[in-house]
Formats: C-alpha cells, structure tokens, sequence
C-alpha cells in the first residue's frame, strides 16, 4: 500500500461521509487512526489506553481504493455512533441495527466518493475510476436487494422483523442487517439531516444489549439531549412496529 496515497482516499472518503452531516455527539474522539492489517476483519479496536482516539483497523489489497474506501466508511460509521472507546463491545440484540445503519453510512459515502472522484479525482487524470467506484457500491446493493427481497423485508418490514426476530438480532453484518442497510439507506437520502442521529447512539448504559423497543426509545430521548432530529428511530420504530 502507497501510504500517501492511502491517506488521500481516506480523506476524500471521510468528507464523502461527513460533509454536510452536524456532529453532535458530545463522544466524538479527537482523532482518528487507520491501519492496513493483512489478515483479519475490518474493525475499530477498542483499545483500553484511555486515548481519545478512534483506531480504525482495514484489511485490502494494493492499491484496491474502492475497498479501502468502504471498509473505512463503514469503521468510521461505528466511530460516528460512539462506538470506539474500549466499553463499546458490540452486544445483542440490537448489534445488528447499528450495523446496518453503518453499513449504509459507508454506501452513502460510497456514491458521493464516485461522483467527486469523476469530477476531481485524488489522482491525476483518474476521473474514470468513479465509475470503478459506483460500479463497486451498484454490486453491493444489488446482493443486499436480492436478500431484502428473498427476506420479505420490501414487502412488509414489520412482518420480515417478527418473522426472523431470532436470526435477525444475531450480532454483526449478517444478511438480514444487509438487507436492512438498504432500507435505512433509503431514509438517508430522503432525509439527509437524519444521519446526525447516529451520534446519539450508545449513550446509555447497555448500549445495544437492550431490547428493541428500550433500544429505540432510549436512542430519541438521547437525540433530544443534544437537539439532533429523531427522524430516524421514528421512522424505524414505525418501520418494524416496536
């Protein structure tokens, strides 16, 4: 890996993320660190030194921007929900909803990266790989389509949530957090001021380890507390009716 190189992807993934978004988490690190591990999953180490850093772990190939630039977005989608300091261990039986909200964190990040890279690419004269890019992001929507749909959760996301309660509330990126990325994903881009909820999260004791109902609950009141919109546990609430 080209470090410098590295670090202007990184960059122009992070404002892809950010710009635009209000910060209103009173968590939030002072600085964020990134590294390039050649085994392993994609990861924020939670490491127990007391920093007010944020350690971002990826693991990519060579020169393979389009992957280092998601697996970024969807690491620094967990910084953003207070996910980064060492009690942030990721807990049932909600781990699967802050998933897929970061995962469609990194999507969004992901399309605005493609259209800035056409227009004013890192690299001179390499407007062409924003197509590289979006082609990336339209094959990862397309595998998550297919699981909503396979799922039930584009015909009735209350009922595809009852149904699968037991498969869908295991931790991590598993396929039924995939399928939803897409649905919060959606609610994004028809409402942009929603994604400042995501620093509102975990702000309570229990973080993700607490029912649904308590989990969404505790999420509106905590976006109260620093004024940011409750658009989206609303909207989720009302989705999955919890």
């Amino acid at each position: 890996m080209l470090p410098r190189s590295a670090d202007l992807v990184v960059e122009r993934m992070r404002h892809a993320c950010l710009d635009g978004v209000r910060l209103v988490s009173d968590r939030q690190p002072t600085r964020l660190r990134v590294d390039e591990h050649t085994s392993g999953s994609p990861a924020v180490w939670l490491h127990p030194d007391g920093s007010s850093m944020a350690w971002i772990i990826v693991d990519i190939g060579e020169r393979d921007w389009s992957k280092l630039a998601y697996q970024f977005g969807h690491e620094l989608g967990h910084v953003m929900a207070n996910s980064w300091q060492a009690d942030a261990k990721p807990a049932p039986p909600c781990q699967w909803l802050e998933e897929a909200m970061v995962e469609a964190f990194s999507l969004r990040g992901l399309g605005r990266l493609a259209k800035d890279w056409k227009q004013n690419p890192p690299f001179a004269g390499d407007n062409a790989f924003g197509d590289a890019i979006a082609g990336y992001r339209a094959n990862i929507i397309k595998n998550y389509a297919a699981l909503a749909d396979g799922q039930g959760l584009t015909r009735n996301a209350a009922a595809w949530f009852a149904d699968h309660r037991s498969e869908i509330e295991i931790p991590g990126l598993n396929p039924f957090a995939q399928a939803m990325s897409l649905t919060v994903l959606a609610e994004y881009e028809a409402a942009p001021d929603c994604i400042e909820a995501l620093g509102a999260l975990n702000r309570w004791p229990g973080r993700t380890g607490i029912p649904i109902a308590e989990y969404l609950g505790r999420w509106e009141t905590s976006c109260g507390q620093l004024r940011a919109s409750p658009g989206l546990p609303i909207r989720l609430r009302e989705l999955l009716q919890v």
